[in-house]
């Protein structure tokens, strides 16, 4: 499903106007965005979804192709968790 399809599913079994829904879905993109970048907090909706922005530390790798040992440097990376809700319906497949 992608967001086209789930603003259609939302409007539908909520009788509201796609634009409506589109604009909470883009406000709520906007949001996650904000928490994560800033760091330091997480966005959580209990027993569903936590997005937060994690941190990887410096690391040395080696190139596949070639074998060199390179200097990976440190970054930050955002990071979504399923929560036990969201398992529990992949799991029961329902």
């Amino acid at each position: 499903m992608n967001k086209t399809e789930l603003v259609e599913t939302i409007a539908q079994r909520t009788d509201l106007p796609k634009s409506s829904v589109q604009s909470v879905l883009d406000e709520f993109e906007s949001i996650a965005g904000d928490v994560v970048a800033k760091g330091g907090e997480a966005l959580t909706i209990p027993g569903f979804l936590k997005f937060e922005q994690t941190h990887r530390k410096a690391r040395k790798a080696r190139n596949p192709q070639t074998g060199e040992e390179i200097d990976v440097p440190a970054s930050n990376a955002a990071k979504v968790s399923a929560g036990a809700k969201l398992k529990a319906r992949a799991k029961s497949g329902s």
